[in-house]
């Protein structure tokens, strides 16, 4: 029976568990090899509790970003100190670690939907599909799932649900933190929009410096906090705030738009 046992959706945890591992081999040097990432904050996924975590990140690409917080997660939990060094950790990883993704992106290919069992709760977003934009209620089956998944461990969540840098926070987030009351913990990550293409299957450039802070729990008042509160503390927290372009020049921010066009269409150049 244990050989079949299941988590709350379905899955079966053992080739949930081999799937991670392989996984896990295939991509690591995309993140100690190819580039390397540089971690801060080991010690905080230690002190976490094991059930209704909710990570909120800025976002680079669809899933170089949630792969590396994978590998570090489960690193971290294995006594690594901000490192990912020696791949044994993967020989027992946290199960119950799932992430956010839109259901579209998660259903376009084999390696997508292997990619989707290892850990996504696929939603349907309400403002965009197709590469079209859209205005539709929000799904209660998707919002439970949150909750499933939040009861049963932890979850990444990216709000601003692009990876467009700066743009601003979706409200759902705060809703669910404000309903279910996790621990919200802040991660800000750079460096793999410029290592891989806009989907992060693929190696772009090599002997990236990426980086991965994983910051301290937010203190939140759940009960008396409101949504435009808890969205500006999320903001700051993941320096996605629009006072942090005040502190970014002109060209810096010029070169970020030219190379998100340039991954958004395709770009064939140098």
């Amino acid at each position: 029976m244990g050989l079949f046992k299941e988590n709350p959706f379905g899955h079966i945890l053992f080739l949930k568990r081999w799937l991670i591992r392989i996984a896990g081999m295939m991509t690591h040097q995309r993140y100690k090899g190819f580039n390397t990432l540089e971690i801060e904050g080991s010690q905080i996924i230690r002190d976490l509790p094991e059930t209704n975590v909710l990570f909120v990140s800025n976002h680079q690409t669809y899933f170089a970003d949630v792969v590396a917080m994978f590998h570090v997660f489960n690193a971290s939990l294995s006594g690594r100190e901000d490192s990912i060094k020696n791949l044994t950790y993967l020989w027992n990883p946290k199960l119950n670690i799932y992430y956010v993704a839109a259901k579209e992106t998660m259903k376009k290919s084999l390696l997508t939907k292997i990619l989707a069992y290892a850990g996504s709760i696929s939603i349907e977003r309400t403002w965009r599909a197709d590469g079209q934009n859209v205005n539709r209620q929000v799904k209660f089956s998707d919002i439970s799932n949150i909750a499933k998944a939040l009861d049963d461990g932890w979850v990444i969540t990216f709000p601003q649900g692009t990876t467009t840098p700066w743009k601003p926070l979706r409200k759902g987030t705060a809703h669910i933190i404000k309903r279910y009351k996790p621990v919200v913990v802040p991660v800000v990550i750079d460096g793999f929009r410029r290592s891989f293409d806009k989907k992060g299957l693929r190696v772009k450039k090599k002997g990236i410096l990426q980086s991965m802070q994983i910051k301290a729990p937010l203190e939140i008042d759940y009960e008396n906090e409101s949504i435009d509160s808890i969205i500006e503390k999320l903001e700051y927290a993941i320096e996605q705030h629009p006072s942090f372009l005040k502190v970014i020049s002109e060209a810096e921010l010029a070169a970020y738009e030219a190379d998100h066009q340039k991954r958004r269409y395709s770009y064939k150049g140098d």
